[in-house]
């Protein structure tokens, strides 16, 4: 079977479900704790998230990679696979803020409860 051929693609993709899931909630999670931290509502900075993020989104516009862009797929697989990888570490950097927001929801559910 050849490495690069769809069904090989898919098969890969399904065992990695947990990762895709764990960057799709480091996107959503990451806007909100961004305005939290700049209100001061959110404290400790994680600054390591914050250190990826930027690391990430250089390295997708930067012009230098590991493999050019020129080379098609594989230039641009490089891409998705750093930058995932770096997003699904951006994820468990957000595991405090993720509990903090969490308590805050129930924390003002119970407030609009009470009233």
């Amino acid at each position: 079977m050849a490495p690069l051929s769809t069904w090989w693609l898919l098969r890969r993709l399904k065992t990695r479900v947990w990762a895709v899931k764990r960057i799709g909630r480091a996107l959503k999670l990451f806007a909100p704790m961004t305005r939290d931290v700049l209100r001061g509502d959110f404290r400790p900075v994680p600054w390591s998230a914050f250190g990826m993020m930027a690391l990430a989104l250089a390295y997708l516009v930067m012009p230098f990679d590991l493999i050019p862009d020129f080379l098609l797929i594989i230039g641009l697989v490089d891409d998705v696979i750093i930058v995932g990888w770096l997003l699904n570490r951006i994820d468990q950097r957000l595991a405090d803020y993720r509990a903090w927001k969490h308590d805050n929801v129930d924390t003002s559910t119970s407030q609009h409860s009470a009233s």
